[in-house]
C-alpha cells in the first residue's frame, strides 16, 4: 500500500452500502462522495434533509437521503427503523457528524450538547444498526474522533452533563474521548463474532464548518496559523477512508493524518491518549451509555480483556 494514501487506494466499493452521519457538508461530504464515486450506495444521514438533497445531487451514484437528528433519541429511533426498513445490509456505518465547542446548551432529551451528539447519539444510532452488520463480512463501524480528545480531557462520571460547570473545550474533549472508548470497547465486543469491526479515525485539522464555535482565545492564533496548519475537507476525509476501506485495516485501529503531529497529511496508522485505552473506564462508560439511551446492543461483552487475533490495538 502507498505511503501517500489516497483515494486512488480505496477498492472498488460496487455491491456494498454505507451510511455516513452529518454527511451534507466537510468531511462527511467527502467522505460520501469518494464512496459512492467508489460504487457504493451511500446513505446521507443528515439533519437538514434539503440540505442533504442538494449534497445528494452534487455527488455522483447512487446517493439517497434519511432524516437524522441526533440530539434526539426519537429521531435515532425513527431514522434507524426507516433504514432498516430500507436496508437488507449495512457493510459501513460511518459515524461522522458532531458538535463543537458549543455554548452551554443541552439536547432534545437533556444530555450536554457535545457528548451527546457526538457521543450518546452515535452510540444508540449504532446499537440500533448494528444488526445489519453483524451478518456482513468486512463490515466496518467506523466512528470520528479528534486530536481534541486529549486536551483538557476526562469522562467525568461525576457530572457527564456538566450541570455543576461548564467548558466548552473540556466537554468537546470528554466527547471525543467516548468516541474512542466507544470504539475500543465495541471492538472487544465484536471479536467473537468475526465479521464486523470497529475502527476510529481522526482529520486533523481541517477547515470545515465545526470550528464555528471556537472560542475567540483559540481562534484568533488559529486564523494566522491556518495556512500551515489546517489542510481541506477532501483531505481530511482521507483517515475515515482509509479506516473504512483499506483491507489491511484491523478492528481497534485508529487512523489520523500522517504529518507532524497529526495535524495535516495523507492517513497512517496512529496512538490515542492512554486514558482512551483504559479497559475499565471504556466498559463503565459503556453500562451508563446503555442506561442513558436505553440502547442495548446485540453483542455481549467478551470474558476476555483483551482484542482478538484478528484485531489490533495500538499504544
Amino acid at each position: 500500500m502507498s505511503e501517500k494514501w489516497t483515494t486512488a487506494n480505496i477498492p472498488d466499493q460496487r455491491g456494498r452500502v454505507a451510511v455516513v452521519t452529518g454527511a451534507n457538508t466537510g468531511l462527511g461530504y467527502e467522505t460520501a462522495k469518494a464512496l459512492a464515486e467508489r460504487g457504493a450506495s451511500v446513505v446521507l444521514a443528515v439533519r437538514n434533509v434539503e440540505k442533504g438533497e442538494q449534497a445528494a445531487a452534487r455527488m455522483t451514484g447512487d446517493v439517497t437521503v434519511q432524516a437524522l437528528d441526533l440530539t434526539s433519541l426519537d429521531s435515532i429511533r425513527t431514522a434507524a427503523a426507516a433504514l432498516r426498513s430500507r436496508l437488507d445490509r449495512l457493510d459501513l456505518l460511518i459515524n461522522n457528524a458532531g458538535v463543537m465547542y458549543t455554548p452551554k446548551q443541552t439536547t432534545r432529551d437533556g444530555f450536554e450538547m457535545q457528548f451527546g451528539t457526538n457521543h450518546l447519539g452515535h452510540f444508540a444510532l449504532t446499537g440500533l444498526l448494528l444488526d445489519l452488520m453483524l451478518p456482513v463480512p468486512g463490515s466496518r463501524v467506523v466512528t470520528v474522533s479528534s486530536t481534541g480528545h486529549r486536551i483538557r480531557a476526562a469522562i467525568h462520571f461525576d457530572d457527564l452533563q456538566w450541570e455543576r460547570s461548564y467548558s466548552r473545550v473540556a466537554a468537546y474533549g470528554q466527547s471525543k474521548l467516548a468516541n474512542l472508548m466507544f470504539t475500543y470497547e465495541l471492538q472487544r465486543r465484536l471479536a467473537t463474532h468475526g465479521t464486523t469491526v470497529a475502527v476510529a479515525a481522526h482529520p486533523g485539522v481541517s477547515s470545515t464548518e465545526l470550528a464555528r464555535n471556537t472560542p475567540a482565545a483559540i481562534r484568533l492564533p488559529l486564523t494566522w496559523l491556518a495556512p500551515l496548519i489546517t489542510q481541506t475537507p477532501a483531505m481530511g476525509a482521507l483517515p475515515t477512508l482509509r479506516a473504512a476501506t483499506d483491507p489491511a485495516v484491523l478492528g481497534g485501529q485508529y487512523y489520523g493524518p500522517g504529518g507532524r503531529f497529526e495535524l495535516m497529511g495523507h492517513p497512517r496508522l496512529v496512538t490515542s491518549s492512554p486514558e482512551s485505552y483504559e479497559i475499565a473506564l471504556q466498559q463503565r462508560l459503556w453500562a451508563v451509555s446503555e442506561d442513558l439511551t436505553g440502547v442495548k446492543f446485540p453483542v455481549v461483552q467478551s470474558e476476555q480483556n483483551s482484542f482478538s487475533s484478528g484485531s489490533a490495538i495500538t499504544m
